[in-house]
Order: C-alpha cells, then sequence, then structure tokens
C-alpha cells in the first residue's frame, strides 16, 4: 500500500521534452528584439512561465515596452512554439514516462498533471495520454506561477484530496519548491545537485518506483 492517494506530474521536462521546442521560440523572439539568448540564459527560464520569461528576456534590451508590446511578443512566441509541437507524437514521451503513469494507475492511486504552459492539452493530445490524467491543471487556471504552490494546491483540491496525500514530481528547481510549499513531497527529475530541495530525485522516470517514496 502507498501512503499517497494520488502523483501529480509536471510536464516539460518529466513526460516529455519541449524545451528545445521553447528554446527556438524564445530564441526567435530575443533575436527579433537584438537581446543574445543561449542556452545557459534558457536554462534561467525553467519552469517560469510565458509571461514571467518574457519579463527575463526583455530586461535584457535597452529599450522598454509597454504591457500591449509585451502581450504581442508573448502571443508571437506562443505561435511559434505551436507550430513547433504541432509535429510532435507519442513517439516524443520520455523514457518510462507511461510505465510510471501505468506504475500509479495500478496502485490504485489518482492521477493528475501540474504544467504550467498553457498548450498542455495539446502536447497531452499529441503524446496520447489525455485520458491517463483524472484532472489537469495548467496555466489559464491559476493565477500564479511555480514557485508558488497554487498550482499544486489546485489540482490536490480538484482530486479532492488533502496536499500532504499527494506526492509531486518534476525537473524544475521552481516546481519542487511549490511542490514543497504546498505541503506535499517531491520526486525531482534531473540533476541531484540541483534538485536538492527534492525528497528523493531521480535521473528520468525509468526510475521512477512508488515503493521507494
Amino acid at each position: 500500500m502507498s501512503r499517497y492517494a494520488a502523483v501529480i506530474f509536471d510536464l516539460d521536462g518529466v513526460l516529455t521534452d519541449t524545451a528545445h521546442y521553447h528554446f527556438l521560440a524564445w530564441q526567435r523572439l530575443a533575436a527579433s528584439q537584438d537581446v543574445h539568448f543561449d542556452a545557459a540564459f534558457n536554462e534561467r527560464l525553467k519552469g517560469v512561465d510565458r509571461m514571467g520569461s518574457l519579463d527575463l528576456i526583455l530586461a535584457q534590451s535597452k529599450r522598454a515596452y509597454s504591457m500591449a508590446e509585451k502581450l504581442e511578443l508573448a502571443d508571437r512566441k506562443n505561435r511559434d512554439y505551436q507550430e513547433l509541437i504541432a509535429h510532435m507524437t507519442p513517439a516524443d514521451l520520455l523514457p518510462g514516462a507511461l510505465d510510471a503513469l501505468a506504475a500509479v494507475r495500478a496502485a490504485g492511486l489518482k492521477v493528475a498533471l501540474a504544467s504550467v504552459s498553457r498548450n498542455a492539452f495539446t502536447v497531452l493530445d499529441r503524446l496520447g495520454i489525455r485520458d491517463r490524467f483524472d484532472h489537469v491543471v495548467d496555466a489559464a487556471r491559476i493565477a500564479n506561477s511555480k514557485p508558488d504552490p497554487e498550482i499544486f494546491l489546485t489540482a490536490a483540491f480538484n482530486l479532492n484530496l488533502p496536499p500532504q496525500s499527494c506526492l509531486g514530481v518534476e525537473d524544475a528547481v521552481a516546481g519542487v519548491t511549490a511542490i514543497k510549499l504546498a505541503g506535499m513531497r517531491a520526486v525531482g527529475v534531473g540533476d541531484a545537485r540541483v534538485l536538492a530541495a527534492a525528497d528523493y530525485v531521480i535521473a528520468d522516470l525509468t526510475q521512477f518506483d512508488l515503493a521507494r517514496y
């Protein structure tokens, strides 16, 4: 028997890797504004929502932007990103993703998704896994992005469960912080040195094991 009643997964970097598509779309936008954007800067955007990421990029610009201009740039980036993810298929699921989702369900636990992406449902559909979740919380359903715990608290609320009965799975520092602030235990996916705040750290979902947590 698991100590948990549900597992709440992040999407990008955990179940699939859309980071490269985000990188390409942000890189294109940054270039249009004469702002330098490389892989190292892109790491700073991990787990940050669209407008927060845009603000970080535009902070490197020599000019100021009105809110209307920012919204137009954010929409442009999203259109570029949507064009890129339109080519995703179930083959884009990361190793161990399907097995991890199946293991949670087999244990009798509920499964939820907590993603700051406004394209979460599109990505789930492209991956063919939308029906594997009892509830999905995306950026359109929350006011505060990670590291604020709202997205994980919202997922628990909609599962009709107390937060402490949920296990969160994240690949970003901001996401792990959000899980912990929500009163949940956290599984970090990635580098243990980076995700030191997580209760458990695994390299990828091929190492996901509910019995260990």
